[in-house]
């Protein structure tokens, strides 16, 4: 085993073993959410991406829809960030990036496509400093999403300055240039992956980004929201989409 295989070895034992004390909880209770709004509010305004509200806190519609999945991280029991996961169908199609870039995932739900699209990707300021591996335990709720429902695309929107990480980790290519999302004063490129043609790429590179069908139907299987096709990683990939709609 040369260098670099040792060090990324290492990095993906200590990840695992670091995911043990993470628990993911999905935000149903008003209490719940309202932890998770409070925490975007600081860490908006901690990157400049907001301006200071009275209220102190971040929420919009799509916290509430039925195709909306809001989770908060806690890693050794306290809060350490959360991410909304948004699922777009033909049948359901409406999510915050779908509302921002149309004109570019319209074309894949007029195919039949599925997209998982995760937002309000957010971190605790002082855990993000002190915790690299934060946005792997994040994110990762991404991939389990994309294995639950059988998607198509998985979608990120991202800074400029975090292109580079997502490209590296998750071979996410950029889809669509810098928008505007509600609410936010930054400007958010939409990347996206062919998930079916790269999941097992990631997979092997990222071992935990792998999850249980039991994990996966605890964190997305409750009656509302659409009717995911449920897969395991041992089946094989379908026919997958290409990164152009008109493809």
């Amino acid at each position: 085993m040369n260098s670099v295989s040792r060090v990324q070895s290492t990095s993906s034992s200590r990840k695992l073993d670091l995911l043990n004390h993470v628990d993911y909880r999905l935000c149903e209770t008003e209490e719940e959410r309202e932890e998770v709004y409070r925490l975007r509010y600081r860490a908006y305004l901690n990157d400049g991406i907001i301006e200071p509200r009275t209220d102190r806190r971040l929420t919009d519609h799509f916290d509430t829809e039925p195709n909306s999945w809001t989770f908060a991280v806690y890693f050794e029991g306290e809060l350490a960030s959360s991410l909304r996961i948004s699922v777009a169908t033909p049948e359901m199609p409406s999510t915050p990036s779908v509302q921002v870039f149309g004109d570019v995932l319209e074309p894949f739900l007029a195919q039949g496509k599925i997209i998982v699209d995760p937002t309000r990707f957010v971190a605790d300021p002082f855990r993000a400093r002190k915790m690299p591996e934060l946005p792997y335990f994040t994110l990762r709720l991404a991939y389990v999403a994309c294995e639950f429902f059988s998607a198509d695309l998985g979608t990120a929107a991202v800074r400029a300055e975090h292109q580079a990480f997502y490209r590296r980790v998750f071979m996410h290519e950029v889809l669509g240039s810098p928008r505007i999302y509600p609410q936010l004063d930054k400007p958010f490129s939409l990347m996206a992956v062919d998930f079916k043609a790269l999941r097992e790429k990631v997979f092997q590179r990222y071992p935990i980004f792998r999850s249980t069908l039991f994990e996966r139907r605890m964190l997305f299987g409750r009656n509302a929201g659409p009717q995911p096709a449920v897969v395991t990683l041992s089946e094989p990939a379908r026919s997958h989409v290409s990164i152009a709609p008109n493809g």
